[in-house]
């Protein structure tokens, strides 16, 4: 097994950095397709090391299928509704639970209205391969801030997790070049689900097309993407023959 660096290709079983190597003030969090065993960090993903700052660790694998990981923000879908639980279906091999009491405000004679089919946009609380997920609906201060249910007039699809950490990416231009035009609404989860809503359908439409066609272009081609489908709306609006 050799030792790999920020910006290789790795291989499940492949040695990714020896933490004791490190410097002892850097705190170092592993996200997805990393393991630690003992004092070594081990990839059990392929594809390609990444690390943001300040010491995030993972690695960056075109996949679909979701694996569950705690803190992290899912948008789900609601399957049942039963006692003082909802099933939610967050595209991973089982579904996650979710209590009624998990919404800002919510009490025994307070509870939210949700429905099976709702959108919800939620954080994992739990997430281990020995444990059912769990979700909330607010932060660690109560609060709901931007999550909780999310309304059935928005588009909801589906993308690779590589295009949801590249559009979440504090570097991508995607979302700041497209409100420059576009007034809209998105709830993006890192489990491949976005949901979207603009102040008309068209426009909601061009936003998703946006999003799913940035997978493939490099940051600096993004506002001309933006452009395109700005331009594109303007000429389907009645009297725009140009």
């Amino acid at each position: 097994m050799v030792e790999v660096s920020v910006g290789d290709v790795v291989m499940p079983g492949d040695i990714v950095k020896d933490i004791t190597t490190i410097n002892k003030k850097e705190t170092i969090i592993l996200g997805p397709g990393l393991r630690r065993e003992a004092d070594t960090v081990f990839a059990y993903k392929a594809g390609v090391l990444k690390k943001t700052p300040p010491a995030v660790y993972y690695v960056d694998s075109y996949q679909k299928r979701y694996v569950p990981n705690r803190g992290e923000n899912v948008v789900g879908i609601v399957t049942q509704k039963g006692g003082d639980i909802f099933k939610v279906d967050i595209g991973a091999s089982e579904q996650a639970s979710l209590s009624y009491l998990a919404f800002e405000g919510a009490t025994k004679k307070n509870r939210p209205d949700i429905q099976v089919g709702d959108i919800v946009f939620a954080k994992l609380l739990i997430a281990s391969k020995d444990m059912e997920p769990e979700l909330v609906c607010v932060d660690s201060h109560g609060k709901e801030k931007k999550l909780g249910a999310l309304s059935s007039d928005g588009m909801l699809f589906t993308c690779s997790l590589s295009l949801i950490r590249k559009i979440l990416n504090r570097s991508s231009p995607l979302f700041q070049t497209l409100a420059h035009s576009q007034a809209f609404e998105v709830a993006a989860g890192m489990n491949g689900r976005v949901w979207v809503k603009a102040r008309t359908i068209p426009e909601t439409i061009a936003v998703a097309n946006a999003i799913l066609a940035a997978e493939y272009a490099a940051p600096s081609d993004i506002k001309k993407l933006c452009s395109d489908i700005e331009k594109t709306l303007l000429l389907s609006q009645p009297g725009n023959t140009d």
